[in-house]
């Protein structure tokens, strides 16, 4: 990548993801991958040379819009002693990395899931940089962006994007425009981000 090449992803309608000047990706394995100056990301869900678009979306009938979004736009504050967050739903894919990070914090089988005074701030504050959607951030709006490769790719689920900018509505409210996730399984309500959908519907990549 020269010196003024900024990093970016770009929609195709009803086609793949351009990703141009990227220097980083990591394949689902964690292994770092090869990467050109021009990629064609697919996104459709269909190729059989993922994560690269073989023009599978066309037989497909990719559309880059259409369906109903998982999880309402909206910011929850959850409130602690020494850190408060905010978290929107719509936003989050399901990564899980919140209960990987502090799973004695953030707990889905209690209620409320997030009970902050359960940790500490540090790793609350780590769980807010590992999120790799920006679902999570603290109270004044920060996302803590992690260090990652620019593009990683999760296992049977979506793009997670670190620096590169896309050309597109926000993906909800409070969202960061340093992280995001695109959906690479077609079923998103959400497009281009993932809604989580890849989940619900057992999707395999």
């Amino acid at each position: 990548m020269s010196d003024n090449e900024i990093p970016t992803i770009e929609e195709r309608e009803n086609g793949p993801l351009i990703a141009k000047g990227i220097s980083t990706m990591k394949a689902e394995n964690g292994n770092d991958m090869e990467v050109k100056a021009v990629m064609g990301l697919c996104r459709c869900g269909h190729s059989k040379n993922k994560p690269y678009c073989d023009g599978s979306h066309k037989d497909a009938g990719f559309q880059s819009r259409g369906g109903d979004a998982s999880g309402r736009d909206r910011l929850i504050t959850y409130e602690g002693a020494e850190i408060s967050i905010t978290y929107n739903p719509r936003l989050c894919s399901h990564a899980a990395e919140c209960a990987r990070v502090a799973g004695n914090i953030f707990d889905s089988t209690k209620k409320p899931w997030v009970q902050l005074d359960n940790g500490t701030v540090d790793q609350v504050k780590a769980v807010v940089a590992a999120c790799p959607s920006g679902a999570f951030a603290l109270a004044n709006g920060d996302h803590l962006l992690p260090e990652r490769a620019e593009i990683e790719i999760e296992k049977d689920g979506p793009y997670w994007v670190t620096g590169p900018k896309i050309e597109c509505q926000d993906a909800g409210e409070g969202a960061s425009d340093g992280k995001y996730v695109l959906c690479r399984c077609g079923l998103s309500g959400n497009k281009p981000y993932c809604d989580g959908s890849h989940k619900a519907a057992g999707w395999k990549s």
